[in-house]
């Protein structure tokens, strides 16, 4: 009986891990890594903000970014308890516009709703659509099919240590005593194939393509982005996220953190 055990476990690890590979293969194709740190966007223009959220972390980080950025001119109020109010009802951009869209006319939404509704607005969806096409940005369907695959190989894993616990637990060794070792190969196969797409594949699963954490890497960041202006701080915005915003209160706005009681009484 343990060996159409250790046949299912077999089975599971050598058909997970070449879905994983193919996987990779495909976007590795579609997406070369530049050849070197030479690389230089051509095309129209450099990146716009818009473009480095989208890169640095997809359509919530524009969301956040077109947030904070009306928000610093006043057009937009943001509290530490996670609403969006709208102070000026018009867009400079389709961006925002869409945003506002989201918001709806009552001028006032929660934040992680209008996150997730303009996560899916067309102007966004442009946005991806464009970097895609300039191999900046990684298709979402090439995404999902590499992270897809590295849950199934997981998902492989631990089949194969429970099928190894089920063997051993029940004492079915035939007669072979080391019968629980023979799992151990296809263990080592799936975990060896995690650990390589840990090292090699994992880039495919985020929004830039390798092209594109080329660009990213080469846009300077000042470490004093909050004395040095709005566009250096909304730069660290959308290369790191909400994480470097000096105010509490916007961090708490956008989900990063709680206030104090003291800043609260400030």
């Amino acid at each position: 009986m343990w060996v159409s055990l250790l046949l299912i476990a077999w089975a599971a690890a050598i058909l997970s891990c070449a879905r994983l590979c193919r996987a990779a293969v495909v976007v590795a194709d579609r997406h070369p890594v530049p050849d070197g740190p030479g690389f230089v966007l051509t095309g129209p223009g450099q990146l716009g903000l818009y473009e480095t959220a989208f890169l640095a972390g997809g359509p919530h980080r524009v969301t956040d970014l077109t947030l904070v950025a009306m928000c610093r001119e006043r057009r937009m109020m943001l509290a530490h308890t996670g609403w969006a109010t709208v102070v000026d009802p018009v867009g400079h951009d389709e961006v925002e516009r869409s945003l506002l869209a989201m918001i709806g006319p009552e001028g006032q939404s929660r934040i992680p709703v209008v996150r997730k509704k303009h996560a899916t607005a067309a102007a966004v969806r442009v946005l991806g659509e464009r970097l895609v096409s300039d191999g900046l940005a990684v298709p979402a369907s090439a995404r999902d099919r590499v992270a897809s695959g590295m849950r199934l190989v997981m998902a492989a894993a631990g089949l194969i240590v429970a099928l190894l616990a089920v063997t051993a637990g029940l004492g079915i060794r035939g007669s072979h005593d080391s019968a629980p070792l023979w799992f151990g190969l296809p263990l080592v196969l799936t975990l060896g194939c995690l650990l390589i797409a840990r090292l090699e594949i994992v880039p495919y699963t985020r929004w830039a393509s390798p092209a594109g954490e080329a660009v990213l890497g080469a846009i300077p960041i000042s470490r004093h982005h909050a004395a040095v202006g709005d566009r250096a701080l909304l730069t660290a915005l959308a290369l790191r996220g909400p994480k470097v915003l000096p105010d509490p209160a916007l961090r708490a706005a956008l989900g990063h953190g709680r206030l104090k009681r003291a800043e609260l009484a400030a």
